[in-house]
């Protein structure tokens, strides 16, 4: 299916790390998938390796990362691709960036309470706060802002990943993102 510069869109998926958003956009990618659509997943970790392989998770480097990181998604979206953000930010300030230099764009929130998310830890970033070996995880030694008004909420601690990305389906569908036909 040949795609034109309209077609691109983008979502952020932000919240807490441990709150459920890798998993809500892979999710996502799926069901993007099924309808034609070969959205590029632009991920914090794996980006901060390449755009900061040292990363001190301060806010001059947190500044400089996102905005990187909101070009790029930028440029996919120009040519026509879809893009799915799978990051924290925790700054309200670098999604509110992205919201500004991209058209067609949906900030999704995955709201789960810290404990929830702490229990869960898969990457163990809690586990290192606790111990001393990191001070600047979000939500806890470092603020997060969560979005004012974020285009669709979703509650990582109790919805099932695939109904939470139907719904987001449902939103781009909404606002003439895509077409479920056949949904």
């Amino acid at each position: 299916m040949e795609r034109s510069a309209k077609d691109g869109f983008a979502i952020w998926v932000t919240g807490l790390p441990a709150s459920g958003k890798s998993t809500l956009v892979s999710a996502l990618k799926t069901k993007l998938a099924d309808r034609g659509f070969d959205a590029a997943v632009l991920e914090s970790d794996v980006l901060r390796r390449i755009f900061t392989p040292h990363p001190r998770y301060d806010e001059d480097e947190r500044e400089a990362f996102y905005r990187q990181m909101i070009f790029v998604g930028e440029l996919l979206t120009q040519h026509g691709v879809p893009v799915i953000f799978d990051a924290t930010a925790n700054r309200r300030r670098y999604r509110d960036e992205a919201r500004r230099r991209i058209p067609r764009f949906l900030e999704v929130y995955v709201d789960s309470p810290v404990e929830t998310c702490i229990a869960r830890d898969p990457k163990g970033i809690y586990r290192k706060a606790r111990e001393g070996a990191a001070n600047t995880v979000p939500g806890l030694q470092s603020i997060y802002e969560p979005p004012e008004s974020p285009d669709l909420v979703v509650h990582g601690d109790q919805e099932r990943p695939e109904a939470a990305a139907e719904r987001v389906m449902s939103k781009l569908a909404e606002e003439g993102y895509l077409e479920l036909q056949g949904a």
